[in-house]
């Protein structure tokens, strides 16, 4: 079997990890980039690229490389792909685009450009054209550029693959599998000694920490690949990589999970069921605040709520809880914590070894190492002793820092109820500000309804809101949802319209 050119897409931060699982795999000519890594292998390679990364979100498999400037250019190279050798007129195909391009704005019309190259090539051969299904097709396409530089590509995974097909259920916020997985890597963490995660939600460090120790590849629960819908599928070659249980191995010790939410330990309880890891991993409910010195050496992951997706009643209070526990009761040990504000790593009170940045989502992250020890830092190093190691300080100083400025949408407070009062009165005080510039439209609003009524046109309703988006006739909106009518951006407000059309992109 031929070698040829394979991507792999992933979060960023993660691009080292995901290229290391793929040298362990025996790829080769591997390349590390923004969000993906590149590298080649055979037929052999997909399959097992697929069924074994933990670190990967999909493995593409580029067929053309071209430039173009316009979008017809885009629809010309396409279409002077021989598609017969990928697909038939009976064939659904959906296509994916990820753009980042000054002349290309949106992403969806660049797609648009691909399927009307494709549909037109069949029809013009053959007088049919294949339909389109955005859910399951037979053949996902994924277009790439990057200015003018084009990537087509077929994808071979299909779904993601963070969905390994063994959760059941999930609580709100839910850690992806992938980032998870990468986080454990990222220790060198491998099975050599317990591991606890005391905030651990529906379990997913938890199952994913299982499955590295025990060496079980992530697809064994997945159902299908797109790349099971090929052509050239090898149904004999991907059983042997799927029966392949050489990698498996014993675990000596055990995975503890807790949380102080009795649903999500229910939820996690079932997810490990449904894993088949029950014997490697236990769930409790328990409170991170009653957490104990563990009678075995163990290493330490979480992520806990850093007031996005989900927050906590007292959140800075619930990292200097943290630190608090990490610093009494995990003694001798090291701890990971994944987190996102500057002010809530600052609680913890503890010097961290090593922070790595990492994307959670959109959210710029960071992971930091915490090497637990007795007694304080400075009798440490006057003992000789060091928090970091030499290749700790490299990381480091490679790793670039939080924002200095960053905007957080609100300041916390140490005691939260002080902020919907500061928050309260900040708003009075914009609305009193707008109102002495004249520029508030609700109280403009208001008062032409006052001297409406002055005027004796109308009653004055005190109890109706001054200003109601919905209530208020706007012939834009009723345009727009006319039956099939165009709207008219020369009649009307240019900007109307466009950020929804931009939040869609990729």
């Amino acid at each position: 079997m031929a070698d040829f050119e394979m991507i792999a897409k992933t979060f960023q931060g993660l691009e080292n990890v995901l290229a290391e699982e793929l040298t362990g795999l025996g790829a080769n000519n591997i390349q590390t980039g923004h969000r993906m890594v590149s590298f080649t292998g055979n037929r052999e390679m997909l399959y097992r690229a697929n069924f074994a990364l933990r670190t990967a979100i999909r493995v593409l498999k580029p067929i053309k490389h071209f430039r173009a400037t316009s979008a017809d250019e885009v629809y010309e190279a396409v279409k002077a792909i021989d598609w017969s050798q990928y697909m038939t007129e009976d064939t659904t195909f959906a296509v994916d685009s990820v753009v980042f391009s000054n002349e290309f704005r949106h992403s969806k019309f660049v797609a648009y450009k691909v399927k009307d190259a494709i549909a037109d090539q069949f029809r013009e051969k053959t007088g049919r054209r294949p339909n389109v299904h955005i859910t399951n097709p037979d053949l996902q396409l994924n277009i790439h550029v990057a200015e003018y530089d084009c990537t087509l590509s077929l994808d071979s995974s299909g779904e993601s693959l963070h969905r390994r097909g063994y959760r059941q259920e999930a609580v709100e916020a839910p850690l992806n599998e992938v980032l998870a997985a990468g986080i454990i890597l990222m220790t060198g963490w491998r099975g050599e000694c317990d591991l606890i995660d005391p905030m651990c939600g529906s379990g997913t460090i938890p199952i994913e920490a299982a499955l590295i120790a025990r060496g079980i590849a992530p697809g064994v629960y997945r159902k299908e690949y797109a790349f099971e819908k090929w052509n050239d599928f090898d149904r004999e070659l991907f059983d042997s990589i799927y029966e392949d249980d050489s990698a498996e191995r014993p675990f000596e010790h055990h995975i503890y999970g807790y949380d102080l939410n009795h649903n999500a330990v229910a939820i996690a309880l079932r997810n490990v069921k449904a894993a088949g890891l029950s014997k490697e991993v236990s769930i409790a409910q328990q409170d991170f605040a009653n957490f104990e010195q563990p009678a075995q050496k163990s290493i330490l992951i979480t992520n806990p709520p850093y007031g996005e997706r989900i927050s906590a009643p007292d959140l800075l209070g619930l990292y200097r809880m943290i630190g608090e526990r990490l610093k009494h009761e995990f003694q001798g040990n090291e701890a990971w914590v994944l987190s996102y504000r500057e002010e809530c790593f600052d609680k913890i009170g503890l010097k961290p070894s090593l922070r790595t940045p990492l994307f959670n989502g959109s959210l710029e992250c960071e992971l930091r190492k915490y090497q637990m020890f007795s007694g304080k830092f400075n009798d440490l190093r006057a003992q000789g002793g060091d928090i970091k190691t030499a290749h700790e300080r490299r990381l480091m100083a490679d790793h670039k820092r939080f924002k200095q400025h960053r905007e957080f949408r609100d300041r916390l407070e140490d005691e939260p109820e002080e902020r919907m009062p500061r928050k309260r009165w900040e708003e009075d005080r914009r609305t009193a500000d707008d109102r002495r510039r004249g520029t508030d439209r609700r109280w403009r609003a208001s008062d032409r309804e006052k001297r409406s009524f002055e005027r004796g046109e109308r009653p004055f309703d005190h109890n109706k809101r001054p200003f109601d988006r919905e209530e208020r006739h706007n012939p834009f909106r009723e345009e727009r949802r006319g039956a099939g009518k165009p709207f008219d951006r020369k009649g009307g407000n240019k900007n109307f319209g466009k950020k929804r059309y931009d939040e869609e992109e990729d």
